[in-house]
């Protein structure tokens, strides 16, 4: 755990914060690709589009060393909230404010499926600004970290060939690799055998130790239990509670309970 000194420098603010997705083309089907085209002819841009508020005015502040899980039902802002702190949405009002690089980890991450393990390997390592000296360095690592050889030469095979499951891991450790100023992590603890996810939730302890600030979505409570020191709980795009782990997690159980 880090210390009180480390842990009051702030790296993730976010003031008052809304993110609004608009669904342009309105209920769809057949010709809504023509009716769209028609409605920009027309200069009516704004004809047929649905608003959709993802985020509804959430503030907060994360400080260095902590490691911050995410809960709340499905469709609740959580990873849009995380994709709003990285910089890949735009609030619609409110500010988000970062020190240092947000990294965001998710399942879904791109990685090249034509590609070997080990060349997405290295071209994780260098999109995330690693030099091929530091690749090279903690190549076995990443590796024997995902697991994926324990079964065969995986890593050489193209990630077409991967289960979903390998491929999660071997992006986590990708980015576990690294240490970052603020790793977000979605979903990515909730894959793989429970060895691994020891694996993981360890690493996490580790990059948050290491001065670096960790947020976690994961429906697994037990993740968020054994991985983080504070619990943000969203539903409907609403902070409903900040507070201690074991303080915010009983009180969502006792909520989904009913």
């Amino acid at each position: 755990m880090a210390d009180q000194n480390t842990a009051r420098v702030p790296t993730v603010i976010a003031d008052d914060v809304h993110i609004v997705y608009r669904v342009y083309g309105g209920a769809g089907g057949r010709g809504s690709a023509t009716a769209a085209l028609n409605r920009i002819i027309k200069r009516t841009p704004n004809a047929g589009v649905r608003e959709v508020h993802a985020v509804k005015g959430v503030s907060f502040t994360a400080y260095r060393g902590q490691a911050i899980g995410l809960i709340g039902s499905n469709g609740s802002g959580k990873s849009t909230l995380l994709k709003a702190i990285a910089g890949l949405l735009p609030t619609e009002s409110g500010k988000v404010y970062t020190d240092g690089q947000p990294s965001l980890l998710g399942v879904n991450a791109a990685m090249m499926n034509d590609l070997t393990g080990e060349r997405n390997v290295i071209l994780g390592g260098l999109a995330m600004g690693m030099s091929r000296e530091e690749i090279r360095s903690r190549y076995q690592g990443i590796v024997d970290f995902s697991g994926i050889n324990e079964k065969g030469d995986f890593i050489t095979l193209p990630m077409r060939t991967y289960s979903s499951g390998m491929a999660a891991r071997l992006r986590f450790s990708i980015a576990a690799a690294k240490d970052h100023d603020v790793l977000m992590i979605d979903e990515a603890l909730a894959t793989g055998d429970r060895s691994f996810q020891k694996r993981s939730e360890a690493r996490v302890r580790e990059l948050r130790e290491e001065a670096g600030t960790v947020f976690l979505v994961s429906h697994n409570n037990r993740s968020i239990r054994d991985t983080c020191d504070r619990v943000l709980w969203l539903e409907r795009g609403e902070l409903l509670m900040d507070g201690p782990t074991d303080e915010v997690v009983r009180a969502y159980e006792k909520e989904t309970a009913r």
